[in-house]
């Protein structure tokens, strides 16, 4: 409902428009000088003045007393057409002036009223359209002067009275002339109220220009002109009627664009018309005619070159701003991309040039969980604590959304280390945002100017350091030649990776988990391994930190997973009883956290045939410690009936408070709780608590790298009944599901 009334608004405008046009024709339908036709040419005006105070019922203008006084004049004016009627029809008489043009001339009072509010809303201060409305008003005014106000000032066969009130009106039309021409060569976009508005002041004034000329120069009687005003009325009251009138120019959607081409016209036609009118012969004999065409040359003259003067002082104002926009970032007010490059490579090349790189952490996970309001909010302020930080000598940029860099142009490497240490305490302290604690961590990468390096190269630099400082978890990092040679070393080893994934140079190895006491083999862990074809066998520890980076993980850790699910159901086939209960697969924070995860592992099971609860999916608690995605993920497979195991248990951030977030079947418990069980102290210790935490929260515990009889007894004793290691089998393609082993007392 609220849209249809909107829309209805939106067009009653240009009802009304339709039916006052038509209605202005049918008045010249009906007989003059009659009480029909006095009666439709009052109801005209009356009804316009009501549908102003509609307008403003309506739409709820900012300058409401600039229309209400729009109506006032309407309604002055009706009540001068009644007065002249009733002295005219009713007492025969024909006075000039009468009460009449009291009513007349006090309209125009509310109506300069009305139009000086609006101006000052809908322009403002914009001293260039003040300018082009002057040139406009004194060359047309020049006219009004020239063909009206002369010849009725000069008139000595009239009273003195008749000529005051005769030049009065062409005198208010010249007020209501500048206002109007301040109105149309406004700056900025007009709105369509303001355009109605403007061609209804003009109306008035070409009616009353008419009457006063028609006066002047003819026996002027009948209603010839009355399609002026009557006209003027409707397109007052279509203005009022417009939405676009609740609003100033330049903010509402009904805006129309000006074309400059049309105002340099107009305002060119005004400043020719001075020349103009002396080479008309009766007017140029004329030494008053002279001299006022000659005052108003000099006028437009002299505006002409303000104009000039204030639009190159306002070009030279726009230059300096897009300057200085063009190299500030609009959030933090410290300088961009652009404006670092250009300092740094204006300090290049130098030794004692340095370049700080400061990479915020989890910004990405601020803006999903709490809004983009509140990681703007922590932007600031982290880029305000930097700048202080970083000393009045540094140049501080932001380069992009959650990096800022600092430029030192006259700085020892000590010092640069020093300031890079000092900028630790900048995302030290919580930020508060919006009532909001927030805690950002950051890397920070130093390089320097040596070398001959460009900027695009110090800057690649810093970068490089910067990533190395957050993998590593250090304060910051100094870029070195090594850097570069791991960089280079690990995208080779991508490269390699993309290539071994196709030609299948992969392939998956089983290690047992056993049961105590019996040591049968109840589950497998599949674990990857890569035999390169030149440089043997790599390690995982060395190819996965590359496949996790450059995305390659989501890929392997599909095939590692649809595989261990095929030879599960292969060694069920071929073993029956034999074979192990269930395969657990490591899962990596990368595919938890992509769009219908679960969905696919389901489509797996069901391509193979697995039962859901024979596959255990293990995750890292780095993977699940900031939840969002990886979370949902788990919990998702769950309802699958897939178990989730939480590997490395103990060495995390929060392992227990994880434990009330993360569904999770099965603990491991991770290897170096175990390499010291066989010793008295607080390894024994924290391994008892763990078998307790498990079995009192009801999961499994499983205990991994156990290598000699004597850690797994220690186990045994303390209650642990599942262990893995290689004194139970290292990863094999093929375990040996049938050999037992000893059965381990306690």
């Amino acid at each position: 409902m609220p849209i249809m009334r909107h829309v209805r608004a939106a067009h009653q405008w240009l009802w009304w428009t339709a039916g006052g046009a038509l209605a202005t024709g049918c008045y010249y339908l009906l007989p003059a000088d009659t009480v029909v036709s006095l009666a439709a040419y009052n109801t005209i005006g009356l009804l316009s003045a009501l549908a102003v105070l509609a307008g403003v019922r309506w739409h709820r203008p900012g300058r409401a007393v600039a229309w209400v006084l729009f109506s006032t004049g309407l309604i002055l004016s009706v009540c001068g057409d009644v007065a002249w009627w009733y002295l005219k029809n009713i007492l025969h008489v024909e006075p000039y002036p009468s009460v009449a043009d009291v009513f007349y001339l006090v309209s125009y009072l509310p109506l300069i009223g009305g139009l000086l509010l609006l101006l000052r809303w809908w322009r403002g201060g914009e001293s260039g359209g003040l300018i082009d409305a002057s040139m406009a008003a004194v060359g047309l005014s020049l006219v009004l002067w020239v063909f009206v106000l002369h010849p009725v000032a000069s008139d000595d066969s009239v009273s003195m009275l008749e000529r005051i009130v005769s030049t009065a009106y062409p005198a208010l039309d010249l007020l209501l002339l500048v206002m109007v021409a301040r109105l149309l060569t406004g700056g900025g976009a007009r709105t369509r109220s303001a355009d109605l508005l403007g061609v209804s002041m003009g109306l008035l004034l070409v009616a009353d220009v008419g009457f006063s000329v028609a006066s002047l120069h003819f026996d002027y009687e009948g209603r010839a002109l009355d399609w002026g005003w009557l006209l003027s009325y409707v397109l007052t009251a279509s203005a009022a009627l417009h939405p676009s009138m609740a609003a100033p120019a330049g903010r509402e959607s009904f805006e129309v664009p000006r074309s400059n081409r049309v105002r340099t016209v107009m305002l060119g036609g005004c400043a020719v018309l001075a020349p103009t009118l002396l080479f008309i012969p009766s007017i140029g004999a004329d030494t008053v005619n002279r001299t006022v065409i000659g005052a108003g040359a000099v006028v437009l003259f002299v505006l002409g070159m303000v104009r000039i003067v204030e639009i190159n002082g306002r070009v030279s104002r726009q230059a300096v701003e897009l300057q200085r926009l063009a190299m500030q970032d609009d959030l933090t007010g410290l300088g961009n991309r652009r404006y670092f490059y250009r300092a740094l490579g204006e300090a290049l090349p130098t030794d004692r040039a340095h370049v700080i790189l400061v990479g915020l952490s989890r910004l990405r996970d601020i803006n999903d969980e709490l809004g983009h309001a509140v990681g703007d909010q922590v932007i600031t302020e982290i880029g305000g604590r930097v700048r202080v930080l970083a000393g009045p000598e540094a140049t501080v940029a932001r380069l992009s959304g959650d990096e800022f860099a600092v430029l030192l142009t006259a700085a020892t490497a000590a010092q640069a280390d020093a300031v890079a240490a000092r900028l630790i305490r900048a995302v030290h302290d919580p930020v508060r945002a919006d009532g909001n604690e927030v805690l950002v961590g950051a890397g920070i990468g130093v390089a320097d100017g040596d070398s001959g390096a460009d900027a695009a190269e110090v800057l690649r630099r810093a970068g490089v350091a910067m990533c190395i400082a957050k993998q590593t978890g250090e304060a910051f990092r100094r870029w070195s030649p090594a850097f570069d040679e791991r960089s280079n070393e690990q995208v080779r080893l991508g490269a390699q990776m993309r290539h071994a994934l196709d030609a299948g140079q992969f392939h998956v190895v089983y290690q047992p988990i056993v049961a105590l006491p019996s040591q049968r083999t109840v589950a497998v862990e599949a674990l990857v391994r890569w035999q390169h074809p030149q440089r043997g066998p790599i390690s995982p520890g060395v190819f996965i930190p590359v496949a996790e980076r450059n995305g390659l993980i989501v890929e392997l850790g599909a095939w590692i997973l649809r595989t261990a699910c095929e030879q599960l159901v292969r060694w069920t086939a071929r073993l029956g009883p034999l074979a192990p209960d269930r395969v657990s697969v490591n899962v990596s924070a990368r595919q938890l956290a992509r769009p219908g995860f679960a969905a696919w592992v389901a489509a797996v099971l069901v391509d193979t045939g697995l039962p859901a609860y024979r596959l255990t999916v293990e995750v890292t608690e780095t993977a699940v410690f900031e939840g969002g995605p990886a979370v949902t993920a788990l919990h998702e497979l769950r309802t699958l009936g897939v178990r989730i195991a939480l590997d490395d248990f103990g060495t995390g951030h929060s392992s227990l408070g994880l434990l009330q977030t993360v569904p999770v079947d099965i603990l491991k418990i991770d290897k170096s709780f175990v390499d010291r069980i066989t010793e008295a102290g607080r390894h024994a210790v924290i391994a008892e608590a763990m078998i307790q935490v498990s079995h009192g929260l009801g999961l499994d515990a499983v205990a991994e790298g156990v290598e000699t009889a004597e850690q797994a007894q220690a186990l045994s004793r303390l209650g642990y009944r599942l262990l893995q290691g290689y004194y139970f089998g290292k990863p094999v393609p093929e375990p040996d599901f049938t050999a037992t082993g000893e059965l381990l007392t306690t």
